[in-house]
C-alpha cells in the first residue's frame, strides 16, 4: 500500500521579475494506492500549480506544508528522485525534445526507473504491446520527443509513459485537456489499465466531468482559491457538472 501525503501545503510562484506570489494556501489531500481522486476547480484555482509543487517544477516553491510517500519527505528529492520514487506526471502541456526519439527516451527513462536497463527483446514487446493498446502508429517511436504531434498525440505518449513506468501515484494535470471523442476513450482506457494492473493511485486534475464518464473516481475534490474547500463521491462532480462552481466560489470570496 502506497500513501501520498499532502498536509497544509503552502506554494508560491516565482515571477521573471524575482517577486512571489501565493498559490496553494494550505492543501491537505491523502492518495493511496488504488484510489482515484478528482481535483476539479475554475481557471486559475492552483490546480497545476499543486501537480507541479509534486513533481518538484522549480518555478515553485514551497513555503509551508509537507509532502511526503510512505512516509518519506518528497520535498527533500530531487525531480529524478520522486520519479524513481514511484511518483508520475502527465503535464496539461507535454514539452517538445528535439533530437531524442521516443524509442531511446522511454527506455532511458525505464532503466532509471527500474535500476537497470529492461531486457531489449522482452521491451520492445512490452513496447509494441502498450502502442497498440494506445493506437499509436510504430513508427512515432523513431520521432523526436513530441515534436509536431498533435495535442492528442501528446497526450495518448504520456500515458504510454505511464503504462511502461509503472509509478506508484500517477498526477495527471488536465489529461483530457484539447482531446476529440475518440482519444478521451482511448487515453482513459489506458489510464484505467494502468490503475487495474498496478493498483496504483490516480490524482486526476481537470476542468470538466467528462472524462470522469470513463474513469470513475471513487473521491472529488472541489479546488478553489489555492485549497481544497469541499470533498465528497462522485455526486459531487455530478453537482459541478449542473450547477457548475459558482455556489463554492462566491463562498471563497465571501470567507
Amino acid at each position: 500500500m502506497t500513501t501520498l501525503d499532502i498536509k497544509d501545503l503552502h506554494v508560491s510562484v516565482n515571477t521573471p521579475e524575482g517577486e512571489e506570489i501565493p498559490i496553494l494556501k494550505g492543501v491537505d489531500l491523502t492518495v493511496k494506492s488504488g484510489e482515484t481522486h478528482a481535483v476539479m476547480g475554475p481557471n486559475g484555482s492552483g490546480k497545476s500549480t499543486l501537480s507541479y509543487a509534486i513533481a518538484g517544477h522549480p518555478k515553485y516553491t514551497v513555503t509551508g506544508g509537507s509532502i511526503t510517500l510512505d512516509g518519506e519527505d518528497v520535498l527533500e528529492m530531487s525531480v529524478d528522485e520522486r520519479a524513481r520514487a514511484g511518483l508520475f506526471l502527465a503535464m496539461q502541456y507535454p514539452v517538445e525534445v528535439p533530437g531524442v526519439s521516443m524509442s531511446n527516451f522511454l527506455r532511458t527513462a525505464a532503466t532509471a526507473v527500474r535500476g537497470e536497463a529492461p531486457k531489449l527483446r522482452h521491451w520492445v514487446k512490452e513496447v509494441k504491446g502498450a502502442m497498440t493498446d494506445l493506437d499509436i502508429d510504430p513508427s512515432f517511436g523513431e520521432r523526436s520527443v513530441n515534436e509536431g504531434f498533435s495535442g492528442g498525440e501528446k497526450k495518448r505518449h504520456e500515458i504510454l509513459q505511464l503504462g511502461l513506468l509503472k509509478p506508484k501515484i500517477a498526477i495527471l494535470d488536465e489529461t483530457d485537456s484539447g482531446l476529440d471523442v475518440d482519444a478521451l476513450r482511448v487515453v482513459s482506457e489506458g489510464v484505467n489499465r494502468y490503475a487495474e494492473a498496478e493498483n496504483g493511485g490516480v490524482l486526476l486534475i481537470t476542468h470538466y466531468t467528462r472524462i470522469l464518464r470513463y474513469i470513475q473516481p471513487q473521491f472529488v475534490h472541489v479546488f478553489v482559491g489555492g485549497r481544497i474547500v469541499e470533498s465528497g463521491g462522485p455526486e459531487l462532480a455530478d453537482e459541478l457538472e449542473a450547477n457548475g462552481y459558482e455556489r463554492f466560489t462566491q463562498a471563497a470570496a465571501g470567507a
